[in-house]
């Protein structure tokens, strides 16, 4: 086990080093590292066979860990390489051989200047109560979105967060807030159940690491209800198609009152997208949707397909579509028209918005 936990830190360490945001070890390919979205083999490492994903895979756990992955065929958890990075792990099996995939977490926490995105972000870490919500695909920058809100509050608010993640992910250092940081499986059995009991904790702001079932999604909008500011994401890919997500989760009976709750709570949906920038790297491409009395209209009359004209309408009052943001990134010729169409939802509508500004 000893070369393989040598073999494992040196991979790790390389992660790190290239500023890569993943790791994946799969059996009959080279180790390889995701950069700026691009998968790039490691071509001085050996091809993976079956006993050095298994040795790779077992030098990140312990026993329990270990007995869990063969029970359950996977397992996430974060790990820490002696303080120098963080990394949110999947194992899995694939054709009965074990695979890993590990996430690289930067140890440290980047404001909502760093990240470059909309300084309205900063308002609503203002607010006292409320829903708010990070949707967008997987890798494309939620889990640092949030925890960037999360941090401008510790260092300029009293109050006390809770965050409940599957694993945790960012590690805060409490400043001017308290913060308690609960992983599912370690410190709770599950995120309904850590949410049940969430409200007899005395917090102020709950972050929850993703919405996964409609008893969350449930208790998040309770929780925002009852004089709490909840922030949350979604696998989703535009603000309308959150709101339609969150009310198709549950049986028809329920969907009224969830309406009801959504309208009432709801304060913004930020959607995100990392675009690869012509100079390397990525950039943020936002939609940032508020819930104006027009748009909890439309929530309340199930009609979110309108949502997106009242977004576009919605410019004076901080509103952002997906497109607007696409264009104003390829006039500043930061991104290229190609990725651009390939990444807007309504590529025709971003060619006529480009031609008329």
């Amino acid at each position: 086990m000893g070369d393989y936990e040598e073999k494992l830190k040196e991979l790790l360490m390389i992660t790190a080093r290239q500023n890569a945001s993943d790791l994946h070890i799969s059996v009959g390919r080279r180790p390889t590292l995701r950069i700026d979205g691009i998968l790039v083999p490691l071509q001085k490492e050996a091809i993976v066979t079956p006993e050095i994903a298994e040795g790779l895979a077992f030098a990140l756990i312990g026993e329990e860990q270990k007995q869990q992955l063969l029970r359950y065929k996977e397992l996430d958890f974060s790990y820490t390489l002696e303080d120098k990075a963080r990394f949110r792990v999947n194992t899995f099996y694939q054709r009965g051989y074990l695979s890993v995939a590990l996430r690289l977490i930067p140890m440290r926490i980047r404001t909502i200047e760093d990240l470059r995105l909309p300084p309205i972000l900063y308002d609503f870490t203002k607010l006292s109560q409320g829903f708010i919500l990070v949707v967008g695909p997987a890798g494309h920058g939620k889990s640092t979105t949030l925890a960037a809100m999360i941090d401008e509050i510790n260092h300029n608010r009293t109050e006390h967060i809770i965050t409940i993640e599957d694993p945790i992910e960012y590690v805060f250092i409490q400043d001017r807030s308290i913060i308690s940081q609960r992983e599912v499986k370690s410190d709770t059995l599950s995120f309904h159940r850590a949410l049940r009991s969430v409200l007899r904790q005395d917090p102020d702001v709950i972050m929850i690491g993703e919405m996964r079932d409609p008893e969350t999604m449930a208790t998040s909008m309770s929780a925002a209800e009852t004089g709490h500011l909840v922030f949350s994401t979604l696998h989703t890919n535009s603000a309308a198609q959150t709101i339609d997500r969150i009310i198709d989760s549950f049986p028809p009976e329920q969907q009224g009152q969830i309406t009801s709750q959504l309208s009432a709570t709801l304060v913004a949906i930020v959607s995100e997208r990392l675009i690869p920038r012509i100079e390397g790297g990525r950039a943020p491409s936002t939609e940032i949707m508020l819930a104006n009395s027009a748009i909890r209209n439309l929530i309340r009359e199930r009609k979110a397909y309108q949502i997106d004209l009242v977004i576009e309408t919605s410019v004076q009052e901080g509103m952002v579509s997906l497109n607007r943001s696409l264009v104003n990134l390829v006039k500043k010729k930061e991104i290229s028209l190609e990725n651009a169409e390939l990444y807007s939802l309504n590529p025709s509508e971003l060619r006529l918005l480009l031609e008329r500004t």
